[in-house]
């Protein structure tokens, strides 16, 4: 698990006159600042951590600088996990349009990351590996953060006041009752381990495969309506600033998310992820506890769908007039006749019906309509 911290900055003394020219400008003075430390203790060894402080959203220039952090749960193996860890920012970052400012790049962000979290599970499952992995992922710019989330690893944020946010949605199929009619809907079995003598026991999984989760990154072997599309929140600090905690399921399991908050404020950022690591040890169990709702700050933007359709938009933006599209999911130019608009229907047709929405590549399409549950028709013979 891994602990953020946003405070405020002190600014340097400057000239009176230009503090008033920046008040009428309504332009902001203090710029914040993040602190973090990170702790684990590694049972299985699948458990991956990216840090990574010094991105620039235009490269070259320093004011533009923001924070990723993530934690990546592997299953089954440890090599879904690796792969995201390495290629999951850059996948995102490539779904950005180029050339825009920080207000349309922050806008930007949600459906970046839906299709750099597809892209990530599409290229992976290309290697022909079965493993799999959770993955939280956070966006830190200036008072602006934005997460993304697969499985059941969580992020919350405690504020000023003692306001604990949740900011993650768990994906669990014992706990998700959505999840589990979309996987039944889409042609998954939800159900117990069955035992000698009928009797099920532990949690409720998605079969084939047995995965206790509806979400993640990988996991070739279970079927594709366990998707990789996660759950989106971004949400605005007041200056007064706040804490995260990203941390696995091994620290939710052990702990609320009121009590990993309490552990651990007004501790240095690298001592509390060591202290809510160590209490996670010695707690026999949790209290209950549902957070919801984004105390005080300010939320920009929520979506869990997962339907690709939903998540993408009609509004993506599209250059119709060059002859070559670009695959939404996949960033693969190619001739529009090898592919279909995602938001078309079975029989489209270019002549006949308007490009509407971003442009898939027949390959993407085919992972679209896999985790939805569509399958071509099968012939109906009658006699």
């Amino acid at each position: 698990m891994s602990r953020i911290e946003l405070s405020r900055t002190q600014p340097a003394p400057v000239p009176l006159a230009t503090l008033i020219g920046r008040e009428l400008r309504n332009g902001k003075v203090e710029k914040p600042f993040v602190k973090y430390g990170q702790a684990g203790l590694a049972k299985k060894g699948e458990d991956y951590f990216l840090i990574k402080t010094d991105c620039l959203r235009v490269p070259g220039d320093a004011s533009t600088a923001f924070s990723v952090f993530a934690i990546f749960d592997g299953h089954n193996g440890i090599s879904a996990a690796i792969f995201a860890k390495e290629n999951l920012l850059s996948n995102v970052l490539s779904a950005i349009p180029q050339d825009i400012n920080r207000d349309a790049w922050l806008q930007a962000l949600p459906r970046a990351l839906v299709v750099g979290f597809v892209k990530t599970d599409i290229e992976f499952q290309q290697k022909g590996e079965t493993s799999g992995t959770t993955a939280t992922f956070v966006l830190v710019d200036g008072w602006t953060i934005t997460v993304a989330s697969v499985g059941d690893s969580r992020c919350i944020l405690d504020t000023q006041g003692g306001v604990v946010s949740l900011l993650t949605v768990d994906h669990r199929l014992e706990e998700n009752a959505e999840e589990r009619e979309r996987v039944t809907a889409s042609g998954g079995e939800v159900g117990r381990l069955n035992v000698f003598g009928g009797n099920e026991v532990g949690p409720l999984r998605c079969w084939p495969g047995g995965l206790c989760l509806s979400r993640s990154i990988g996991d070739t072997d279970v079927g594709e309506f366990i998707v990789p599309i996660p759950h989106v929140k971004q949400v605005k600090l007041s200056n007064a600033g706040g804490r995260l905690i990203i941390a696995s399921d091994g620290i939710w399991d052990a702990l609320s998310s009121d009590m990993a908050a309490k552990s651990c404020r007004g501790l240095p950022a690298e001592l509390a992820a060591k202290l809510v690591v160590k209490k996670s040890e010695n707690s026999v169990n949790k209290a209950t506890n549902k957070l919801s709702a984004v105390g005080v700050v300010e939320e920009l933007f929520e979506e869990g769908s997962a339907m690709l359709t939903e998540r993408l938009g009609k509004d993506f933006p599209l250059n119709k007039n060059s002859g070559i599209f670009r695959c939404a999911v996949c960033q693969v130019d190619q001739p529009p006749g090898d592919g279909l608009s995602v938001n078309s229907g079975p029989f489209f047709s270019p002549a006949s019906n308007p490009w509407e929405g971003p442009f898939l590549c027949t390959n993407c399409r085919k992972k679209k309509d896999a985790m939805e549950g569509k399958r071509p028709s099968r012939p109906t013979v009658t006699a």
